[in-house]
């Protein structure tokens, strides 16, 4: 596990945690311009983390579990601290993190009671993902430059997060069932939705 934490991409993983605090603290601050170029780049580091666990060859055990954590603390901190803020409505920011809620149940439950684990995201987590960060990013340009296409870009993010998150927690639920059902209730816990 020493060994697994000090990889690289692990390290650019745990690096973007480091960004969560400074985006919500710009954001409280109204400093939009700030707020949104620490989100730019821990986005970036989302990605580059990805490309070199391929390219080095170190997929690992633990950065399965970072990632998706990392991602996590990102986008639902800064739902939370927009909504307080009054620049996303509650029911977007409830609506998420009622669904991460109700995964992590799950995959608690399945990670007791079963004995295969498997973590990857589905692709309707993937998507779920990308509207997320679509919205946040529009969110936080709207501020920057009111222009009426980032107008309509935050809207059309924020319904596509919305609907994202209901069909990949129900795509989740189907999963996680038919893999029971193959595996006769002992079977992996179904892919982690990010």
């Amino acid at each position: 596990m020493k060994s697994q934490f000090w990889t690289a991409p692990n390290q650019i993983t745990l690096i973007r945690l480091i960004f969560v605090p400074f985006v919500v603290i710009n954001i409280l601050g109204r400093n939009y311009k700030l707020a949104l170029v620490l989100f730019v780049l821990a986005g970036l580091s989302d990605a580059l983390d990805g490309l070199l666990a391929r390219w080095l060859n170190q997929q690992t055990i633990l950065g399965q579990y970072l990632d998706p954590i990392a991602d996590k603390m990102l986008l639902s901190s800064a739902f939370l601290v927009l909504s307080f803020t009054k620049l996303v409505p509650w029911r977007y920011t409830v609506l998420v993190f009622s669904r991460d809620l109700f995964l992590m149940l799950i995959a608690a439950v399945l990670y007791i009671t079963t004995s295969v684990r498997d973590f990857k995201p589905s692709i309707f987590g993937k998507m779920n993902t990308a509207a997320q960060i679509g919205a946040i990013f529009f969110v936080l340009a709207r501020q920057i430059n009111p222009a009426p296409w980032i107008i309509g870009a935050r809207k059309g993010f924020l319904v596509a997060t919305m609907i994202l998150t209901c069909v990949s927690a129900v795509h989740y639920i189907v999963i996680t069932g038919h893999k029971l059902h193959a595996s006769g209730g002992t079977g992996p816990a179904a892919p982690h939705s990010r």
